[in-house]
C-alpha cells in the first residue's frame, strides 16, 4: 500500500511539479508520468545499492579509515542520490523526460526526496 502511494505521488510530481522547475521537461500524460515514477524508483534503488556496496568495500579495504570521510559525505550529500537517479532516468527515457544540467536535477531530486521522506513515515494499517 505504501509503495503504491509513493508511486502515485511520484507520478503526480512528474506530471505536475517537475515541469515547473526550469530545465526539466516532462513529455506525455499521466501514464507516462507513472512509467517514469516506476523507472525512477528502480533506478534509485539500484543507485542506493551501488553506493552502499561501494561504501562497504571502501570501509573494509581501508580497515574502517574510509568512514572518516564517508560519514560526512553521506550526511552532507544525501540529496545527491535522487539527483543522480533523475539524470539516469532522463538518459533511459529521453522521449519522456529531459533534464538539462545538474541544478535542475538537484532541485527535482529534492522534490523526490521530500516525497520519499513523507511517505516513509505514513502509518499503514496492519503494519
Amino acid at each position: 500500500m505504501k509503495l503504491l502511494l509513493r508511486l502515485v505521488l511520484m507520478a503526480l510530481a512528474f506530471a505536475f511539479v517537475l515541469p515547473h522547475i526550469p530545465g526539466i521537461a516532462v513529455h506525455g500524460g499521466v501514464m507516462s508520468a507513472l512509467l517514469l515514477a516506476v523507472i525512477f524508483a528502480i533506478v534509485l534503488w539500484i543507485v542506493d545499492l551501488v553506493a552502499i556496496a561501494l561504501s562497504a568495500v571502501l570501509t573494509i579495504t581501508s580497515f574502517g579509515l574510509a568512514l572518516l570521510w564517508l560519514i560526512p559525505l553521506w550526511v552532507l550529500g544525501f540529496w545527491i542520490l535522487p539527483a543522480m537517479a533523475l539524470k539516469v532516468v532522463s538518459d533511459v527515457a529521453p522521449h519522456s523526460l529531459a533534464v538539462m544540467g545538474w541544478t535542475p536535477a538537484v532541485l527535482g531530486g529534492l522534490v523526490m526526496l521530500l516525497i520519499g521522506l513523507i511517505t516513509a513515515h505514513i502509518p499503514v494499517r496492519g503494519e
